[in-house]
């Protein structure tokens, strides 16, 4: 299956973290904060603005991006857990 998003809609993938602290102390699931960053999966077509002209958007699939860690709704899609969020949400792309 294979999703859309609408206008200014993102999706992403969030990024598994590290489950071991550098000390070698194991996290478990429970604990653990959900992560931050992530990997874009499918990006809509751009905000439309006021004037009805649509304004593309500044990430595009495949970039590695980070976002607030209670943003947008969280999805499951054949059994995988994806993120929608706006392109507001997005707080900056990583580049390696």
């Amino acid at each position: 299956m294979e999703i859309r998003p609408l206008h200014d809609r993102i999706i992403v993938k969030r990024l598994d973290l590290e489950t071991k602290t550098a000390s070698g102390i194991v996290i478990p699931d429970t604990a653990a904060e959900k992560p931050d960053q992530g990997e874009v999966k499918a990006v809509g077509i751009g905000k439309v603005l006021d004037d009805g002209k649509v304004r593309m958007l500044d990430v595009k699939v495949g970039d590695r991006v980070l976002f607030g860690k209670y943003a947008g709704q969280t999805v499951k899609v054949e059994g995988e857990e994806l993120l929608v969020v706006r392109e507001d949400d997005i707080m900056g792309v990583v580049e390696t």
